[in-house]
């Protein structure tokens, strides 16, 4: 296992501050964590409503001027069948609807003697011919006499227009509105170079996704996907144009499906920063603390400093250093308190143990100078056994040598000279035991020194 650093294995008040640290940073992580998942599953939502709204009400806008180009077409339409006949009126009643409908671009009365006459007796919206730049959508009225249908009327609504509602409908700053036909041309966009080409042209190259929210904006399905144009994410919401169902009205669909390009920096831009923002101040906010928690920790732990102080002292011997009692009432105070009581009990003890040591000392001398004594006595009577032994010896020598003359020769020998071998017998007899008085008397004195 790696060391670690010497200020996180020495410093006690590091690692108490550490812990807390990282305890708090757990919770505090946790608590963010869930808050911001849920922060972000309601901005997702909230932006989701946003874009269904705005959709929604674009949608009822644009129906709601449809609704008025029908009203206002069918006022004129009744007004013209009673002078179909009469083309100069036809036309001002034509001119007359333009003029009076900001929404009209054109109405167009075809006569079913012209060549261009139609025999259809369809009477509703209708995508109109590439021919007219201008226009996002025709309503149809055929023009009747009896059962006959001798014209059409057509009338243009304005792309520009429709265009400026869909454009103007933008959730957020970046967002935009695009509007599609049956058939995937883009007929509203605020790229003017994507008008009139096929939305499926675009994705082909581009990214799967896109490809994918193309094609349920064709099949005229509501909902939303996540895209990628440029290499920047995007939110698609899309829904197709049903126009409202009213009494009278002619209903018809023109197969539009309009969408709300929503980059996702707009819904999680703020998020995402109020996010970076809450983790540098939980950052700061987190070594701010450290750093209080080391000192208030450091501060609590400085009596416990000295105690190691005066206990690595009392290690190397020194065991007189005063130390103060401590006014606290917690652990440390008391820790300290108990200390002090122990330096002191120590210093008693150890005081005890110097006298009762010198005291030791004291008879060991005395005991080692008994013992040199007893040690020289032993030597003075070894070497006086072996002075008197060699002092004996001679006369024993002769007293031994006198007796076994006499008990060999005694019938040889004479009277005197058995009286010179007695006396010479007794002479040394008396000289041994002189020896043995003073060898008895020597080892006296010995005793009594001793």
């Amino acid at each position: 296992m790696a060391r670690r650093p010497k200020l996180i294995s020495k410093k006690l008040s590091f690692r108490l501050s550490l812990t807390v640290i990282v305890a708090l940073a757990t919770l505090l992580v946790i608590a963010l964590l869930i808050i911001f998942i849920f922060s972000r599953k309601a901005v997702k939502e909230e932006a989701l409503q946003n874009a269904g709204q705005t959709l929604e009400a674009t949608m009822q806008h644009i129906d709601n001027i449809l609704l008025d180009v029908e009203q206002s077409s069918g006022n004129i339409y009744w007004k013209m069948l009673s002078h179909t006949r009469q083309p100069e009126k036809v036309t001002l009643y034509a001119r007359k609807l333009v003029e009076t409908s900001p929404y009209i671009t054109d109405c167009t009365i075809t006569w079913a003697s012209d060549t261009s006459a139609t025999d259809s007796v369809f009477m509703g919206w209708i995508n109109p011919d590439k021919t007219k730049a201008n226009t996002i959508t025709t309503f149809r009225l055929p023009i009747f006499e009896g059962p006959r249908t001798v014209g059409v009327m057509d009338v243009d609504v304005s792309l520009a227009l429709v265009s400026r509602i869909l454009l103007r409908a933008k959730p957020s700053p970046n967002s935009f509105c695009m509007l599609l036909k049956p058939d995937g041309t883009i007929v509203v966009h605020p790229d003017t170079t994507a008008l009139n080409h096929n939305v499926l042209d675009f994705v082909k190259d581009g990214d799967p996704s896109m490809g994918e929210a193309a094609r349920s904006m064709l099949s005229g399905e509501t909902g939303y996907k996540r895209v990628r144009l440029d290499g920047e994410a995007y939110y698609v919401f899309f829904k197709p144009f049903k126009p409202n169902e009213v009494i009278g009205r002619a209903m018809s669909d023109l197969g539009w499906s309009a969408g709300v390009i929503y980059p996702e920096d707009d819904i999680f831009g703020d998020y995402n920063r109020l996010l970076y923002h809450a983790l540098i101040i939980a950052v700061a906010g987190l070594l701010l603390l450290l750093l209080s928690c080391r000192l208030f920790i450091h501060l609590q732990l400085m009596p416990l400093r000295k105690l190691e102080k005066s206990a690595r002292r009392i290690a190397e011997g020194d065991y007189q250093e005063p130390l103060q009692n401590s006014r606290r009432q917690d652990e440390v105070g008391r820790l300290q308190n108990h200390f002090c009581e122990m330096q002191q009990s120590l210093a008693t003890r150890m005081g005890e143990m110097e006298q009762l040591t010198a005291t030791l000392k004291q008879r060991g001398e005395e005991l080692q100078a008994t013992y040199e004594q007893a040690q020289a006595a032993e030597r003075m009577k070894t070497n006086f056994l072996y002075n008197m032994s060699d002092q004996m010896i001679v006369p024993v020598s002769v007293i031994r040598q006198s007796v076994m003359t006499l008990s060999d020769n005694a019938s040889g020998l004479t009277e005197e000279e058995i009286n010179r071998l007695v006396e010479s017998i007794q002479s040394r007899g008396e000289a041994v035991t002189a020896l043995l008085n003073q060898l008895i008397s020597e080892s006296e004195k010995i005793m009594e020194n001793v």
